[in-house]
């Protein structure tokens, strides 16, 4: 078999030959260029697995090679090697596209990971029609989502992923890493919210054994039990701000030092995190740490509410009765009528509580067919108004739904005078999702 080809690129012959020597030792054949225009010339010559950049070169910067490669060879991942501590330039990298980052001094054992997990990386983003069949919906929001899962799996930049309780983060976070070269490796999970505070530098770096009373044996951390691997972070917001400082060092400096420990212990781990809440806002008020948002929070995605996709309800709610009923006795069907109320209905608690209505309406329903009052919805609960009888045929319900909400944005903001952060109040969701709306419904 040929061996994996890298092209390393940095003007310092001693970073070039110590490179070299490193990744040889890992059967990888090296080439090396001290500027741009030697770079762009050696891959036009051969093909590389990974490109190893510097940020600052003679006739350019890193990221101005990585766009061209971006470009003009789209299969070469690119990670980037930046100055100590100058974390604002690796995350502008990850944001543009990188692959990953290294710091100067260059941490070999962190350069040996990236390189390894960068060469498992042939054949992705994989298409995978299965993840239709896991993230359910055919509606152009979740054909968006599953496309960008897809991606992302490929970079190894931090994923913040928001949205309301009980749209499926998690489910969307154990994707990204299904289809990523670490799927092999653990995916940890961990509710930020679970923990009790004092446990909390324990239960994520470990401990020594005698560290402090209890601690009878060396226990090993959330990052050491994901090592290779992905942790997810959910509910992030619920971190102490005293954990929030260490959990930041430890992303930046990809090592933890257990409790009583007298050395950081290298691991290499992908970060996912996941909120209800609005970090952005958690940092104005000052309960959030900025650095801390802005290491975690390098991609953004955003999973929408039920009500934002009334076309999937019939597919999960389908779905969700063949999970929780025998086949053999038969699954029983959602009345015309009891589907239209679901479809109308707000789900405050989003799939989560469609998948408790169900459950519900199993133990009530009779003659294998769910009616509307085997729903039981809330009567308290806003319902979106009756589509009316002259619809257009053409029309859809999910469009019309669309009109309905654009008014009342429209209204909210008049009213305001145009001042989101009252409209969002009068609105009664938070100022991110009304933004989100604004965006969706292309009033921005």
């Amino acid at each position: 078999m040929n061996k994996p080809q890298i092209l390393v690129v940095d003007d310092e012959p001693d970073i070039r030959e110590l490179l070299d020597i490193t990744l040889s030792r890992m059967d990888v054949q090296v080439q090396a260029a001290g500027d741009v225009e030697a770079a762009k010339s050696l891959l036009r010559q051969s093909t590389f697995d990974l490109c190893l950049t510097d940020m600052k070169l003679p006739d350019g910067d890193g990221l101005e090679l990585m766009e061209y490669i971006q470009n003009s060879y789209p299969s070469t991942p690119v990670a980037v090697i930046t100055a100590y501590g100058n974390m604002e330039t690796a995350i502008r990298a990850l944001k543009q596209g990188a692959f990953d980052f290294v710091s100067k001094p260059l941490d070999l054992q962190v350069l040996r990971n990236l390189v390894n997990t960068a060469l498992k990386l042939d054949g992705y983003p994989k298409v995978d029609a299965r993840s239709r069949h896991t993230l359910l919906g055919d509606s152009s929001v979740m054909r968006d989502i599953r496309s960008k899962i897809a991606k992302l799996g490929r970079s190894q930049a931090p994923i913040h992923i928001s949205g309301e309780s009980g749209t499926g983060k998690e489910l969307v976070a154990r994707l990204i890493h299904s289809k990523s070269p670490r799927h092999e490796k653990p995916f940890v999970a961990v509710n930020c919210g679970a923990i009790p505070s004092d446990l909390m530098e324990a239960e994520f770096f470990g401990h020594k054994k005698g560290a402090f009373t209890g601690a009878v044996s060396d226990q090993a951390g959330l990052f050491q039990a994901a090592d290779g691997g992905c942790l997810f972070l959910d509910e992030v917001a619920d971190l102490p701000l005293s954990l929030q400082v260490k959990l930041l060092r430890a992303i930046q400096e990809k090592a933890v030092r257990p409790i009583g420990g007298q050395q950081e212990i290298s691991v290499d781990v992908r970060i996912l995190s996941a909120t209800h809440s609005d970090l952005a806002d958690l940092v104005q008020d000052g309960k959030f740490r900025q650095d801390l948002y802005y290491r975690i929070n390098v991609i953004e995605l955003e999973v929408p509410p039920l009500r934002e996709r009334r076309g999937d309800i019939a597919t999960l709610a389908d779905h969700i009765l063949s999970k929780m009923v025998d086949q053999k006795e038969g699954k029983p069907k959602l009345s015309n009528e009891a589907l239209d109320a679901l479809k109308r209905y707000t789900f405050p608690g989003n799939v989560r509580e469609l998948e408790n209505i169900l459950e519900r309406a199993i133990a009530l329903f009779e003659d294998n067919c769910i009616e509307v009052e085997d729903l039981n919805l809330p009567l308290e609960s806003t319902v979106l108004p009756d589509t009316p009888e002259d619809l257009p045929e053409d029309v859809s319900l999910e469009n019309y739904m669309d009109e309905v909400e654009k008014k009342a944005i429209v209204n909210a903001l008049e009213q305001t005078r145009w001042n989101k952060t009252a409209a969002a109040r009068k609105l009664g969701i938070t100022f991110r999702a009304l933004r989100y709306r604004l965006k969706k419904l292309e009033l921005d």
